[in-house]
C-alpha cells in the first residue's frame, strides 16, 4: 500500500468523526480446509515422503521468479479438491490474470477455490472479482474492505484506524497438501514477467505436518470477523461477466509478452523436477507463525495478538550471528536499541535492506535513515541494495530474484546460521503493530548457511555497504567494483531534492505508520 497516503491522511482522519460503517456480514457461511484430501493426485505424490519423515515439513526454497510462479501453476492445476489463496496484492496484469485463469480452470473442473484478498489493492478488479465469484465452485472474500469504492482515499478519512490495518499474508495451497509461502504477492514484478522494475524475493514449497497450520492459518482468516463476501461490495456479476473474464484470459495467453514468459517459465528446471517427482526437499522441523487477526480491529494497542513476540521467541536470541533481510527496514527506538545491544554483545548483525534510490517506498526509507548511524556505531553492519542489482541477482545461484533492475522484497532472516524464517514480516513498524502478517520459522542449517553465504559473498557486490566516517560524524557509502572501491558521501543516484524529502520525512511524527 501507499505508505505516503497512509500518513498524509492520518492528521486529516483525527478530525473527522464520522464512519463509513461496514454492512452486516450476510451470506457469510463457516468454511475449513479439506481433511480427506490424502487419496488426491498431490495426496499420493507426496504421501510416501510424506510417511517417511513424520512430524516434519519437506521444504524447498524458491528464488527464482519463474519457479515461483510455475509451482503455483502447476500444482493449481494438479489441485482435485481444493485450492486456497491468501494475497495482499494481486494486480490485473499478466501475471495476475494467468493466476486467475489457473484458479478458474480449477473450479471447472470441480475444485473449490477459496481467494481471499486484502481490499485495500484491489482497484480495477471489482468485475473480475465479481465475475470469478458468480462461479458456483469459486467464493471470494475481501479482508477489511472499502466502503468507498470509487474514492478510495476517503476511505482513509473517514475510517482511519480499521482501514490503516491491513493483511499481508500470503500464502498458496492445494488440497490441503502442498503450500507455498513467502513475500510474494500476485503480479507482473514478483514474478519476472513484463518489462518494469522487478523485485527480488523468496517463497518456499512446504509439504508435511507445515501445510495443515498454514491450512488453519488460513481457515482462521477465511472466517474472521473482517472477512466479507466480496459481492457485498463489488456487486453482482452481469449476465455476460463470465464470458468477457474467459476473453481477458486468452487476450493475456495471446498476448506475445505472455507468450514469451510462460515459454520462459516452462523452461525452468524446476518444471521437471516436478513433473518427475524429482523435486529436492530438506525434511525438518517448520514451525507456521502468524499474527491473530484480532490485530485488524485492535483499539487497546493489544500484545498477546501480535505475532512479533512469537516469532522471537521461536527463533530464539542469537548467540553468534543474524542476517537480516527486509525492503522495508524501520526498526523503530526499540528495535534499534536491541539489534545493538546484539552487536555489542559480539554477535554479527547484517541487515540488507533497499537504498534510497532502489527503495519504492521513500518514505519507509526516512524511518530507517534516521536509524543508519546508531546502528553503525554499535557494530551492525548495513548493507543497501544498489538499484541496478538486477543483473547481479539474475546470474547469482543463490539469488532472490532476477530482473533487469530490482528492488529488495524478500523478508527473511537468519539465527546463528541454523534457523530461518521465511515469510511476509518485514521488520518495520507497521509489520508488528498494524499489519498482519504470517510466514514460516525453519531449522534449517542449509537455507541460513545459504543466506550468510549471500552476505559473505555476494551482497558486497549487490548492494552499497554503509559505514561511519573515521570521526564518526557522517555516512559514507561504500561501492565494490572490479576496478575498487568507490566512496559517496550521500545516498547514491539520489538527487539533493528527493535526499531533502527524506530528511523533512525523518523529523514528521510517522514511524509508526511506516
Amino acid at each position: 500500500m501507499s505508505r505516503i497516503l497512509a500518513w498524509t491522511v492520518a492528521a486529516l482522519a483525527l478530525l473527522i468523526t464520522g464512519c463509513a460503517s461496514l454492512p452486516p456480514p450476510e451470506g457469510r457461511t463457516a468454511t475449513s480446509a479439506l481433511a480427506d484430501t490424502a487419496g488426491t493426485r498431490l495426496g499420493r505424490a507426496v504421501a510416501p515422503s510424506v510417511g517417511a519423515h513424520p512430524g516434519k515439513t519437506g521444504i524447498h526454497a524458491l528464488p527464482d521468479p519463474h519457479d515461483a510462479f510455475a509451482v503455483r501453476v502447476l500444482i493449481a492445476a494438479a489441485a482435485e479438491k481444493s485450492l486456497d489463496a491468501q494475497y495482499f496484492i494481486w494486480h490485473g496484469d499478466q501475471v495476475g490474470y494467468l493466476l486467475f485463469e489457473a484458479l478458474w480452470q480449477a473450479a471447472e473442473r470441480g475444485v473449490r477455490v477459496r481467494l481471499l484478498l486484502d481490499d485495500f489493492n484491489t482497484k480495477g478488479l471489482d468485475p473480475a472479482i465479481a465475475a470469478l465469484d458468480a462461479h458456483p465452485n469459486i467464493e471470494v472474500r475481501l479482508y477489511n474492505p472499502l466502503v468507498k469504492r470509487d474514492a478510495r482515499a476517503l476511505n482513509f478519512l473517514t475510517d482511519f484506524t480499521r482501514v490503516n490495518r491491513r493483511m499481508h499474508n500470503k500464502s498458496f495451497t492445494a488440497d490441503n497438501q502442498v503450500s507455498v509461502v513467502g513475500g510474494r504477492n500476485v503480479g507482473n514484478e514478483y514474478f519476472g514477467a513484463g518489462t518494469g522494475v522487478g523485485f527480488a524475493d523468496l517463497d518456499v514449497i512446504a509439504v508435511g505436518a507445515a501445510v495443515r497450520d498454514v491450512s488453519k492459518e488460513f481457515d482462521l482468516y477465511w472466517n474472521s470477523a473482517s472477512a466479507y463476501p466480496a459481492a457485498s461490495f463489488v456487486g453482482a456479476a452481469g449476465p455476460g461477466a463470465a464470458a468477457e473474464l474467459r476473453a481477458n484470459f486468452s487476450a493475456t495467453r495471446a498476448d506475445p509478452q505472455s507468450a514469451a514468459y510462460l515459454e520462459a517459465v516452462r523452461q525452468a528446471p524446476l518444471i521437471r523436477d516436478l513433473l518427475s517427482q524429482q523435486l529436492a526437499l530438506e525434511w525438518t522441523s517448520a514451525h507456521v507463525v502468524y499474527d491473530d487477526t484480532a490485530k485488524t480491529l485492535d483499539t487497546e494497542a493489544r500484545t498477546d495478538v501480535l505475532l512479533f513476540p512469537e516469532l522471537v521467541q521461536t527463533m530464539g536470541r542469537p548467540e553468534k550471528s543474524l542476517d537480516l533481510v527486509s525492503p522495508y527496514f524501520v526498526p523503530g527506538g526499540d528495535g534499534t536499541a536491541s539489534l545493538a545491544a546484539l552487536a555489542k554483545t559480539g554477535v554479527k548483525v547484517r541487515v540488507l535492506t533497499n537504498s534510497l534510490a532502489a527503495s519504492d517506498e521513500k518514505s519507509v526509507h526516512s524511518g530507517y535513515a534516521k536509524r543508519r548511524a546508531d546502528l553503525l556505531r554499535a557494530g551492525v553492519q548495513l548493507y543497501e541494495l544498489k538499484p541496478s542489482a538486477g543483473k547481479e541477482l539474475r546470474e547469482s545461484k543463490t539469488r532472490f530474484g532476477s530482473s533487469s533492475s530490482a528492488g529488495l522484497h524478500a523478508k527473511t532472516f537468519a539465527v546463528d546460521r541454523s534457523r530461518i524464517f521465511v515469510g511476509s514480516f518485514n521488520f518495520d513498524q507497521r509489520s508488528a503493530l498494524l499489519n498482519t502478517e504470517m510466514g514460516l520459522v525453519i531449522e534449517s542449517p542449509v537455507l541460513a548457511q545459504r543466506l550468510a553465504a549471500l552476505f559473505d559473498a555476494e551482497v558486497p557486490m549487490i548492494a552499497y555497504e554503509v559505514r561511519l566516517t573515521p570521526d564518526g560524524g557522517d555516512l559514507v557509502w561504500i561501492e565494490r567494483t572490479a576496478s575498487g572501491e568507490k566512496r559517496y558521501d550521500t545516498d547514491p543516484e539520489t538527487s539533493w531534492f528527493l535526499r531533502r524529502q527524506v530528511d523533512l520525512m525523518s523529523i514528521l511524527p510517522i514511524e509508526w505508520l511506516l
